[in-house]
């Protein structure tokens, strides 16, 4: 049977109510459609009512959570703590902490669709917020719990993923830009163009994500890094593929120690992985192309499932102070959405402005386009 067909019935069993929207994700992610692609199928079905608004995870909205618990399970992207944060929390609190890591949001989505209920706190993207909300692994979180909650900036509250900070906390938040070896690249780096010049052909590399490289070369002909107009996509297709010929590979968070070495000389990356890297390599800049790039947030939610849920709210709290949220931008490199935190950093990030702001764009959920751009990055990695 062939994977539409297989999908359609998918489609027919959760409308008849067969199914759950769970297994109906987990099941057409197994399919190979991804994890957006399989959220945003399961919205035009209807299926996007998971997590009452007036629900929280610890029960009705409002109601106390029980007593602190003795644990704290936390499941994270890697490389995105200080050594002290998780440490100083069980001194304070007396309450032991596991931290497992992740490397992808569809990773960590496939993991909690496959069963395991023992997460408090997941770190998720902003884009696949909607996904998490749908498919009715998180909830909404209980505010009586999270007295910091005022030292979140402005410019990081309301977001297109969680209007109303409904479901999550912010965690740090960055851009998506370029980094580059300064002494190994003389001519400026200032433009995504910089990917189709052939003298630094097997020195670049750009990341392994599908929605990052496809959005800087729609960012590169001055159209939005969410565009699912079929004229754009085809030409930053062709962009992509272009670039693709001057690569060394697509490479994410790993290519640090590349830059380090020397074997890669310009990358796309993340603005805290640079600064990572640039405590062992200092002769390393980093950019926001001309055109634009993705701004980003990760942010701290409950899953539905978590057994610790009084312990994961303490903890977002925690992060919300001013010197815990500091001192996490300061070991990461990245920024902090905690205004008051802002203030402490060794070395300021400052907030982007009103005229950086026109140049940066969250990404947001594609809705049944995910499915075309899934299909354009595949046909640009097998060129």
């Amino acid at each position: 049977m062939s994977t539409r067909k297989q999908l359609e019935r998918l489609v027919g069993q959760l409308e008849r109510g067969g199914i759950s929207r769970r297994d109906f994700v987990w099941r057409a992610m197994a399919l190979g459609l991804s994890v957006s692609s399989a959220g945003a199928l399961l919205s035009a079905c209807g299926g996007d009512k998971g997590g009452q608004a007036g629900e929280g995870v610890g029960g009705q909205a409002g109601a106390d959570l029980d007593s602190l618990e003795k644990e704290l399970h936390i499941y994270n992207w890697s490389d995105y703590i200080a050594d002290d944060t998780a440490p100083n929390f069980e001194k304070e609190f007396g309450v032991k902490v596991t931290y497992d890591t992740y490397e992808s949001n569809e990773e960590m989505v496939a993991k909690l669709q496959a069963g395991a209920t023992g997460y408090d706190i997941i770190v998720p993207s902003g884009y696949i917020l909607p996904v998490l909300v749908a498919t009715d692994l998180i909830g909404p979180l209980n505010k009586k719990y999270l007295t910091n909650w005022g030292n979140v900036a402005s410019i990081f509250q309301n977001l297109p993923s969680d209007p109303g900070n409904t479901h999550s906390v912010p965690w740090q938040w960055g851009t998506s830009g370029i980094a580059y070896r300064t002494d190994k690249v003389k001519s400026p780096v200032d433009s995504w163009a910089v990917f189709h010049d052939p003298q630094f052909r097997g020195k670049m590399t750009m990341m392994d994500d599908g929605r990052e490289v496809i959005g800087a070369f729609l960012r590169y002909r001055g159209h939005s890094l969410n565009s699912t107009d079929p004229q754009q996509l085809a030409k930053s297709k062709a962009d992509a593929v272009q670039a693709k010929k001057q690569l060394k590979a697509y490479l994410s968070a790993p290519v640090k120690a590349q830059l380090i070495s020397g074997d890669v000389w310009i990358s796309q990356l993340w603005n805290g992985d640079t600064t990572q890297a640039k405590a062992e390599q200092p002769n390393l800049g980093y950019v926001v192309p001309k055109e634009g790039c993705t701004i980003w947030g990760d942010l701290m939610c409950v899953p539905r499932s978590a057994p610790n849920k009084r312990a994961a709210h303490e903890w977002m709290n925690y992060i919300l102070r001013p010197e815990v949220g500091a001192a996490l931008s300061n070991a990461t490199g990245y920024g902090t959405p905690n205004a008051a935190s802002a203030k402490l950093l060794d070395t300021p990030i400052p907030y982007p402005t009103e005229e950086e702001l026109k140049r940066l764009e969250y990404q947001v959920d594609l809705g049944r386009d995910t499915a075309t751009w899934d299909q354009i990055w595949t046909e640009i990695k097998s060129a």
